[in-house]
């Protein structure tokens, strides 16, 4: 009972799902975040709760799915997370259609074509009266003599989709201005947020980072920069790092004898702390019967030792090239 009275007092909107419980109070202060959490979450399952017993007492339809409930329209307007796009500022030909009272009139996405006797597109690929499907073009009496009249039209093509790029690019500027420039504009521009309108400036290098940026520049070269031209009032780059030393190849009193004493040092620190590996005598012990053995069976097998009469005869039995001798 007490469990229908509180849902009674909770203001459900199933337009948006939402409820909320206006006499809602903690009895007691909670005393850690924990305890905070969990009276919240057990607050937050009885709003729930009282959701779905509102949307489960609505009329429903069977489908295969399952049953399904038509919402009804929300009661609560919910802020919007930006504001209302701005409206963009009319474009000179905008302008011009106005003074003039022209109107923009639906045209026709299909068109016969005289050429290929089929319909095409007013405009885009494939569309009707395209250049590369007319093979004969009517002289005029503005034509110069010997030019070509097809290359006069791809020129006057390119001159026109010129002039409408400079004409977009113009309307952007002026969009830019107010504040409004398309959706996918502002997604391209990396300096400008979704809103349309440029609230962080980029920011202006510092000095050092400029002097950073010239250094790497400078010693960008195989050199290090040693043989480049300097700019007047150019500082010599900084070399934070260690500079490595190497020895001569040739041995000599310098660093040639420096060198000598390294290597004998690092194999004398090898040698002392692992001397143990380096000499297996277990190994070589094995190793020196194992060839011991093996010399005695080889000894064994070609007859070391033993008398010639003990030797088997190998007998040969290549026939003889004498003829035999026959008697009468």
């Amino acid at each position: 009972m007490e469990g229908a009275m509180e849902e009674s007092s909770y203001q459900i909107d199933l337009g948006n799902l939402m409820a909320y419980d206006p006499n809602h109070h903690f009895q007691s202060i909670p005393s850690s975040r924990e305890e905070l959490e969990k009276k919240c979450l057990e607050k937050g399952t009885e709003l729930v709760q009282a959701i779905a017993n509102s949307v489960f007492s609505l009329p429903s339809t069977e489908d295969r799915d399952g049953p399904l409930v038509k919402l009804p329209p929300p009661n609560t307007k919910l802020p919007r997370e930006k504001h209302l796009p701005r409206p963009k500022p009319p474009t000179k030909w905008e302008l011009f259609a106005k003074a003039k009272g022209i109107q923009n009139k639906k045209k026709d996405k299909r068109k016969w074509d005289e050429q290929t006797h089929t319909w095409k597109r007013t405009h885009g690929y494939d569309r009707v009266n395209d250049d590369k499907d007319i093979p004969i073009l009517d002289a005029k009496a503005t034509d110069e003599v010997g030019e070509d009249p097809f290359a006069k039209r791809k020129t006057e093509k390119k001159e026109r989709v010129k002039k409408q790029e400079k004409n977009r690019l113009q309307n952007l500027k002026q969009a830019a201005k107010v504040g409004a420039l398309p959706s996918h504009v502002q997604l391209a521009a990396t300096s400008l947020p979704i809103t349309g309108m440029q609230n962080e400036a980029r920011k202006k290098a510092s000095k050092q980072e400029l002097e950073s940026v010239a250094g790497l520049a400078s010693t960008a070269t195989a050199s290090g920069g040693k043989f480049d031209k300097k700019v007047p009032g150019e500082k010599p780059p900084k070399h934070d790092g260690k500079f490595r030393t190497f020895f001569a190849v040739a041995e000599g009193k310098g660093m040639g004898s420096q060198e000598k004493q390294q290597t004998d040092k690092v194999l004398n620190q090898v040698l002392s702390k692992s001397s143990h590996e380096i000499l297996d005598v277990n190994k070589a012990v094995t190793m020196y019967n194992v060839k011991s053995e093996k010399q005695r069976h080889r000894e064994k097998r070609s007859g070391g030792g033993k008398s010639d009469k003990f030797k088997p005869k190998n007998k040969s039995f290549k026939k003889s090239s004498k003829k035999p001798f026959n008697k009468e």
